[in-house]
């Protein structure tokens, strides 16, 4: 049996209440992410408001410590 592969998960919330993100400063984003070896596996817009997240994922390397922000 095949051992199961073990992710990273990284969600971000993008835009504001008033106003939305721009479609070049989110390409940029997730291109500077797709560098780093992530990969969208969902997007959603956030109920009466212009915010959207990116929910992403990446092998687990158990060797490279990613360092989270504080909220």
């Amino acid at each position: 049996m095949s051992e199961l592969n073990q992710w990273e998960y990284r969600v971000k919330t993008f835009g504001s209440f008033f106003k939305g993100v721009k479609d070049a400063d989110l390409e940029a984003e997730l291109d500077q992410w797709g560098e780093e070896g992530w990969e969208v596996v969902a997007y959603r817009m956030i109920e009466n408001s212009n915010q959207g997240q990116v929910i992403a994922k990446r092998p687990l390397d158990r060797t490279a410590r990613r360092w989270r922000s504080m909220p």
